[in-house]
């Protein structure tokens, strides 16, 4: 009876030590799908998911996972095709939209210099203001499109923020004041220095400039901290929180700014990301802040 007992209780611990042996592998082949699963979402690479386990179920799940892997991979692939094709035609349609857009112009010029009555003048005014949006919205799609194109091309070198705000505030000034906008600027008496593109920053702070000019009741505040991060903000009250949300759409204007091609922000928004910046929005009390900064890469 005893020996029995004996082989019962030997069996047994076998089984468990089997089951013990058993559950360890097949916790480190989880362990290794759920790397290398990480791994192939984040990095775009042929290779699929090999485990060391034998255990079959293990093999099944892998498998499941890599048929899954070649269906995202597969759409990866025309996505990625599919958005430089997208790219090609916007900058394509917004080259040749200029060829007869130039046409127009030189046509309106000549109008002008007929006798004409005052309704044909006036509309006249009419087709020339459209003409003036068209072309603004062909040239922003033309740019918009070369900094997509262009987005591994970001140049760097040390750049003084300091420097480059003061410059695009000064290109601004005649601009601002012509709509009664003082710009009250704050800046540490240290240079701010990072690793960016310089004409790329300009562009940014042209674009949020130009952004205040629309939205703005009447002030503007820009301010740079030594940490790197600056904000332009103005009193907005013709804008919302929703569309303070959405001011980085691509196209997205708002009611109160319908000369605007909804891109500006969006290239600006593009642009700070190409530098590994971050930019955000923020819409309190009337007020709109919006908030940039880079990382201190220098």
């Amino acid at each position: 009876m005893v020996y029995w007992l004996w082989a019962a209780v030997c069996i047994l611990a076998a089984l468990v030590i089997v089951l013990f042996v058993k559950i360890h592998l097949m916790q480190k082949t989880a362990r290794e799908i759920e790397t290398a699963f990480a791994d192939r979402l984040m990095t775009d690479t042929n290779t699929l998911i090999d485990i060391s386990g034998g255990d079959r179920h293990m093999r099944h799940l892998a498998n499941a996972i890599n048929r899954q892997l070649r269906i995202l991979r597969d759409k990866r692939r025309r996505y990625q095709q599919g958005d430089e094709e997208l790219k090609n035609a916007i900058t394509n349609i917004s080259h040749d939209l200029r060829t007869p857009l130039t046409a127009v112009f030189g046509y309106l010029d000549l109008l002008e210099q007929e006798q004409k009555s005052e309704a044909v003048e006036r509309y006249i005014g009419i087709i020339r203001n459209r003409c003036e949006m068209l072309k603004q919205l062909t040239e922003e799609l033309f740019r918009y499109s070369v900094i997509l194109s262009k987005e591994n091309d970001i140049s760097r070198e040390p750049v003084v923020i300091n420097n480059v705000l003061e410059e695009s505030i000064a290109a601004f000034y005649t601009a601002l004041k012509e709509q009664n906008i003082v710009p009250a600027i704050q800046m540490p008496d240290t240079k701010v220095i990072r690793l960016l593109d310089a004409s790329a920053l300009s562009r940014i702070f042209s674009n949020l400039l130009q952004n205040a000019m629309k939205y703005s009741d009447g002030d503007l505040d820009v301010m740079l901290s030594e940490s790197g991060e600056i904000t332009f903000a103005n009193t907005a009250t013709r804008l919302s929180e929703i569309e303070t949300g959405r001011l980085f759409d691509r196209f997205f204007t708002v009611e109160a700014a319908r000369k605007s091609t909804g891109l500006g922000l969006a290239i600006t928004k593009t642009l700070v990301e190409q530098m590994d910046g971050s930019i955000s929005a923020k819409y309190e009390s009337s007020r709109l802040s919006i908030r940039i900064s880079f990382p201190d890469n220098t």
